[in-house]
């Protein structure tokens, strides 16, 4: 099933006339050299940035996307390029930074339960494979590569039907980016529908083998 759908997207001067299509469970590759325009149009699509064209459509609905929040509840997750500035808080703890977008779903009386919390993030934590003594260890303690585990736990708790994964292999060694690469095979699996956003054709040409 087609579950997200770009038509004539644009933005005079950064974008214009984008279409593309995601089915369930479907890898889309976006390649593109820095500057072409690749997270811009993701960017707009989350609502982070504006856009004066075209439209979004989530699972049979039209999105009218002014901010991430709305992006967030049609079921949209972002991935963004520079984890350490814009995915993580490092001086967080891991579980808080898992939690932090999750904090409604998990305590919706708005008063914080520290056993829910930290559970919910210890099972997300060793879903992802996060290699720490403690999800209560800063953020910033952690490699890139579990470091961006971290990003990608917060955003599989909002239980998300499409994720946008922009460079998400940036800075990390050849065996976390096989580590990552079979998470979003699992995701994958799961149902999920992921944007894959890279510079490298090679990456793009084996995760959506």
């Amino acid at each position: 099933d087609e579950v997200f759908k770009v038509e004539d997207f644009s933005q005079p001067g950064v974008f214009e006339h984008i279409s593309f299509s995601v089915r369930k469970g479907e890898i889309l590759g976006v390649a593109g050299l820095m500057g072409a325009g690749r997270t811009e149009i993701m960017r707009a699509i989350f609502g982070v940035d504006k856009h004066n064209g075209g439209t979004v459509t989530v699972n049979g609905s039209i999105l009218n996307c002014k901010k991430p929040e709305d992006a967030i509840k049609a079921g949209i997750a972002f991935i963004t390029e520079n984890r350490k500035s814009e995915g993580l808080i490092l001086d967080f703890s891991i579980g808080s930074n898992i939690t932090l977008p999750n904090l409604g779903d998990i305590c919706p009386s708005h008063v914080l339960d520290k056993g829910k919390l930290n559970s919910f993030a210890d099972e997300l934590s060793k879903k992802l494979g996060v290699k720490t003594q403690s999800i209560h260890e800063p953020a910033s303690s952690l490699s890139g590569g579990n470091q961006q585990k971290v990003v990608i736990a917060k955003w599989v708790g909002k239980k998300p039907s499409i994720i946008i994964m922009d460079e998400p292999t940036s800075a990390l060694t050849s065996k976390e980016i096989d580590d990552l690469f079979t998470i979003i095979k699992k995701l994958k699996a799961e149902g999920r529908s992921i944007i894959y956003i890279s510079h490298k054709l090679e990456e793009l040409q084996y995760i959506i083998d």
